[in-house]
């Protein structure tokens, strides 16, 4: 039995410190349970284990902590946020005060997983006094500035719980809609890099032996082969070079694309290329309008809600025609003219917005704009796959049919000459 110090609340919210005994941390995590407390973290008071962790980590659990927080480890990916926000809203709902739910979920999982460093943190937070909303905005890499703005309506309304199952709600969508996206994309990229693959072991390992052949034989060769011949020495002489200068300018493509010059251009050429423009577009549309719809559901304000959306808006054409329309928005009401003036959006979406805001619906027309581009995207991405596909395929087979139609015309031209 080893002793086991704890921190926990009690169920009239108050903290409480203390010690057990226990043959390990999950013993001693039952045990304060069985006190009746929620534990709020649990660690081995002294003995061999305690001292090689402190040496490990330079001095304590509180080393350990700020280790992590000042690392990876309190990051959350959005599936983790998305199943955090959901046990979280199910907890309250059964009847835990929010520092009893988030030291119940501080205590699932691996102390190194992110969600016991967060959840823990959060918890921490709570204790002293700080609200729910502000002590998430502490953890920006886990939790969008709009999960910090439906928290903090929620607090305003009383209604967290809705707050939190709305939450969940957008980010399933959300998932949802880049999960098609990357699966449109997988196929043909797929068939593009065996394509290529296969292109370049055919000119640098295959081409070079019937090289060797037809120098042996002699006689001249059709110009097509010979074509092929001088690209394939071209290859095998400076395919290197030409690997690396590809990998140079990818690196560089990339830094450029991360700069607001080069992500407005890279952005604004997703909205105008042919197969992928359709879907990039309306997906936009489609998370925008279901962003505002969460935010001004739960008492956000027109103003913020549209900064909101600009921050956490994928395109930045798209964000930057937000930006230009929420200077425009003078009354904090209306938002049709504005983003109908930025003439980014469609006339379809905007006439929409204005029927809604006409009709005192907006939040009603924001999600049926929301269903109707997310359809508009399922199709796109139908067309993108069943053009591109074969596309891919027909432009690999071009390539493929030249080298076999080099080939075989000079085997042709080889046999003539042997003939004679």
């Amino acid at each position: 039995m080893a002793a086991f110090s704890y921190k926990a609340m009690t169920k009239d919210g108050r903290r409480v410190d203390g010690t057990v005994q226990a043959t390990d941390r999950r013993g001693a995590l039952a045990a304060v349970r069985k006190l009746g407390h929620t534990p709020l973290s649990v660690s081995e008071a002294g003995g061999a284990a305690a001292a090689k962790k402190r040496k490990g980590a330079g001095g304590g659990a509180e080393s350990i902590w700020n280790m992590k927080i000042g690392g990876h480890a309190d990051t959350m990916t959005q599936m983790e946020v998305l199943l955090f926000t959901s046990e979280l809203a199910d907890l309250l709902e059964a009847g835990m005060t929010l520092g009893q739910a988030l030291g119940c979920l501080a205590n699932q999982g691996d102390e190194d997983s992110a969600q016991h460093v967060v959840a823990q943190d959060l918890c921490q937070r709570i204790v002293n006094g700080e609200a729910f909303s502000d002590a998430v905005a502490h953890h920006p890499k886990s939790f969008q500035p709009l999960y910090a703005n439906m928290i903090r309506a929620g607090e305003a309304s009383g209604a967290m719980v809705g707050v939190l199952r709305r939450l969940v709600e957008h980010y399933e969508r959300t998932d949802s809609m880049k999960a098609k996206i990357k699966g449109a994309m997988t196929y043909p990229l797929f068939v593009l890099v065996f394509g290529i693959g296969a292109v370049i072991a055919a000119m640098t390992f295959i081409i070079p032996r019937f090289k060797a052949v037809f120098a042996k034989l002699g006689g001249q060769l059709p110009a097509p082969t010979l074509l092929l011949m001088n690209m394939s020495d071209f290859m095998v002489a400076y395919g290197w070079i030409l690997a690396l200068v590809a990998a140079a300018g990818v690196v560089l493509f990339r830094q450029w694309a991360r700069t607001p010059a080069g992500r407005a251009k890279v952005d604004g050429w997703k909205l105008r290329a042919p197969l992928i423009s359709g879907i990039v577009a309306c997906g936009a549309y489609s998370s925008l309008a279901f962003t505002l719809q969460t935010l001004l559901t739960n008492g956000v304000n027109v103003l913020q809600a549209l900064k909101i959306a600009e921050n956490t808006c994928d395109n930045a054409v798209i964000g930057q025609a937000l930006a230009t329309a929420r200077k425009r928005v003078t009354d904090g009401t209306s938002i049709s003219g504005p983003l109908a003036a930025s003439g980014a959006f469609p006339r379809m979406m905007t006439d929409m917005l204005a029927v809604g805001e006409q009709a005192g619906s907006l939040s009603s027309s924001l999600g049926h704009i929301g269903f109707r581009y997310q359809k508009d995207m399922d199709r796109n991405i139908a067309k993108f796959t069943t053009a591109l596909g074969p596309l891919m395929i027909g432009l690999i087979s071009i390539g493929v049919g030249f080298i076999a139609y080099a080939i075989v015309s000079a085997v042709f031209a080889m046999s003539s000459h042997i003939g004679r």
